[in-house]
């Protein structure tokens, strides 16, 4: 089980390193249908494994002033107010209700993050047109967080939370697109913020987890990490090759094709 938990987790950090999310979109159907772990555990372990490399990449970005610190913090504590909440739901639903679920919400982001690659260049003609973001930016780049905003990252922040409490999700995959559609921000600094935000979300998610007296694998969780950091400079070296667009574009394929594997593997069993 080592060299294959190993692999797994460098998926995952890869996955993290390349997107700033989608690590736990791999990490829970690898763990439940590669190593055989009940979805309720794996979402444990997904938490702490996906909380833990996050926190790791972060730190790395945050060195080279890639990461808006405090549009970051705003997504997280809205966050943290929703992960128990998400953990009680889950307690609710049935496992394959919850995998049907998952895998329909993957299919929903991947179809708008496609999208917004796919619109057309707004010149100076159409720019008066256009509709504005919910968050706009000075002509420096830097978020101007007006009431409006910040209402709407928070609330962007508790559905967050709730993903990861119900999915064991960092919510990067919804992180990422929510940060580019309401801010506007690059792609490559939304992944940092990403990152910083999982992995608070993350403290809170696994600590509601354990509460609701669920069981995390040590092992396990240690070997995930540990592939993950791995995975994750992996990725974040390759991302600095990319363009914005081909990152965008390459993240929605994976997340349609992980979400039919899930959607199969569930009307199989």
């Amino acid at each position: 089980m080592s060299p294959i938990a190993l692999l797994f987790g460098a998926i995952v950090g890869l996955s993290l390193g390349l997107t700033g999310g989608g690590g736990a979109i791999f990490a829970v159907p690898l763990l439940v249908y590669g190593l055989g772990v009940s979805m309720y555990e794996a979402v444990g372990i997904s938490l702490a494994a996906v909380g833990a490399t996050s926190l790791i990449g972060f730190l790395s970005r945050w060195r080279h002033g890639e990461v808006e610190i405090r549009t970051g913090l705003l997504f997280a504590v809205a966050g943290m107010i929703g992960a128990p909440i998400g953990t009680l739901l889950a307690g609710q639903i049935s496992e394959a209700a919850l995998l049907t679920m998952f895998a329909a919400l993957m299919l929903v982001v991947a179809v708008r993050l496609w999208q917004k690659t796919s619109k057309p260049q707004i010149t100076c003609e159409t720019k008066r047109e256009a509709p504005q973001p919910t968050c706009r930016r000075d002509e420096s780049g830097a978020l101007i967080l007006t009431s409006r905003c910040a209402v709407m990252l928070s609330i962007v922040g508790v559905v967050t939370g709730m993903l990861a409490g119900m999915f064991g999700v960092g919510g990067g995959f919804v992180i990422v697109p929510a940060l580019i559609f309401f801010t506007n921000m690059p792609i490559h600094k939304a992944v940092g913020a990403s990152l910083m935000v999982i992995a608070i979300i993350s403290v809170s998610g696994v600590t509601s987890h354990l509460i609701a007296g669920r069981s995390i694998e040590p092992m396990l969780t240690l070997l995930f990490i540990a592939g993950g950091v791995g995975g994750l400079f992996a990725g974040q070296a390759i991302g600095k090759r990319l363009s914005g667009a081909a990152l965008q574009k390459g993240f929605a394929v994976v997340i349609v094709a992980v979400a039919m594997f899930v959607i199969a593997k569930t009307l199989m069993s």
